[in-house]
């Protein structure tokens, strides 16, 4: 007898994007012996939404409830669109069902703490992550010991800063912890870096090259020398999406959401001008 498929809901606002392809098609192959499927969706973006859902014959729901009937848990998606993100949040979370958010998490902290605690409110268990959290790097720094890490270098791309300089900040607090002290910007354009300052006179250093071909990468520093890490892209979408299915098994976050705020809370005086003049306190 084939064993009940554990059932997730996409709700996103236009469904027609990379990231739910990418979910969608992990869930049906690579991952398809973890015991789950998406059983149903929904997006704001109606038209696009239910094309997307008729072509990779998903069931459409308009109505939230009938949604809810149909699945046991939530991916709230939108990777491009961080602003709706707290709209689809308030339409998932008083089901009180484990819920992933996609990166990036909200526009701003304010908004990043009011869905942690709209999350808590309706105790709901959820999580929210870059793919750049679940590579090669992290597992080179866990074999080394992150409190042996003095300074770290990393490097990412993408098409603009405000999506995607989350993904070498992520890197870089996911290897050294949340007690970010201080920040500075050097750079603004297509060529940014943000020095960070962190407890225990430990440093890194986030370059954000858009529009250029830039690998993620970073280098580690230990106090017996450095190492430069190429980033292996392979696995980070499996990686996560597993991450995801972990925290729908267990019903526990497997991510501090201390760092979560922290990479909001950089990113967000990353934007500031005063950055570019000299270190800003976090």
């Amino acid at each position: 007898m084939t064993a009940t498929k554990r059932r997730i809901g996409f709700v996103d606002d236009n469904l027609e994007n990379f990231h739910a392809n990418t979910y969608l098609k992990l869930l049906r192959n690579e991952l398809e012996d973890r015991g789950f499927v998406v059983a149903g969706c929904n997006g704001m973006k109606v038209k696009q939404s239910r094309e997307w859902a008729e072509k990779n014959a998903v069931p459409y729901f308009s109505d939230m409830d009938a949604l809810n009937e149909a699945v046991e848990f939530f991916i709230v998606l939108a990777p491009s669109a961080p602003e709706v993100h707290m709209a689809l949040c308030q339409k998932v979370f008083p089901y009180g069902k484990a819920t992933y958010v996609d990166k990036t998490f909200a526009p701003d902290l304010a908004t990043a703490k009011r869905i942690f605690a709209l999350a808590d409110r309706y105790r709901v268990p959820m999580q929210t992550t870059s793919v750049l959290r679940y590579t090669n790097v992290q597992d080179e720094v866990q074999e080394i010991g992150a409190k042996q890490v003095k300074h770290m270098v990393t490097w990412g791309g993408g098409s603009s800063f405000d999506e995607y300089a989350i993904h070498p900040v992520e890197l870089a607090v996911s290897c050294m912890g949340p007690g970010v002290k201080r920040l500075m910007r050097r750079g603004t354009g297509h060529f940014a870096q943000l020095l960070l300052a962190f407890t225990g006179n430990r440093t890194a250093v986030v370059n954000v090259y858009t529009n250029a071909r830039t690998p993620y990468a970073a280098s580690v520093t230990t106090a017996e020398g450095t190492q430069y890490i190429a980033v292996d892209s392979s696995k980070m979408f499996l990686d996560t999406a597993a991450s995801a299915l972990e925290l729908f098994e267990n019903g526990k976050p497997s991510i501090d959401r201390k760092e979560s705020l922290m990479i909001r809370r950089i990113l967000d005086v990353a934007g500031q001008k005063r950055t570019l003049k000299g270190f800003v306190t976090l």
